[in-house]
């Protein structure tokens, strides 16, 4: 991919969320992470997409207990649409699992923001 005349892709954000998370401050230092990665990848003039942002408001509405039904198939349906992903931080089997979709549909997988190309 060049950077010339590269149009906006929606890049997914995959990282760690709850694993390696052992409370809600531990997942909350998470998701500010893969947000501030996400901001990279607009500031490249991409759309940036966090399966965890999608997953969350539904998961609240629907109660704690349906975090194991609504997280992965959200996330993994998301996947499905977007053009690229950004694959940060630790060990996750979650955001693995996200990747292997891109792989499986040889499609970009970045990892770090510098590796995108701009749009434009």
């Amino acid at each position: 991919m060049g950077a010339a005349g590269l149009s906006r892709l929606w890049i997914m954000v995959a990282g760690p969320y709850s694993s390696g998370a052992a409370d809600a401050a531990a997942r909350a230092a998470n998701l500010r992470v893969l947000n501030a990665a996400a901001l990279a990848v607009f500031r490249r003039g991409h759309l940036p997409v966090i399966g965890v942002n999608l997953a969350l408001p539904i998961i609240e509405a629907a109660g704690p207990g349906s975090f194991d039904e609504i997280m992965m198939p959200i996330s993994l349906a998301a996947a499905e649409r977007c053009d690229a992903v950004l694959r940060i931080g630790g060990p996750s089997g979650g955001a693995d699992e996200e990747v292997a979709r891109f792989r499986e549909r040889g499609l970009p997988v970045f990892h770090a923001p510098g590796e995108i190309p701009a749009a434009g």
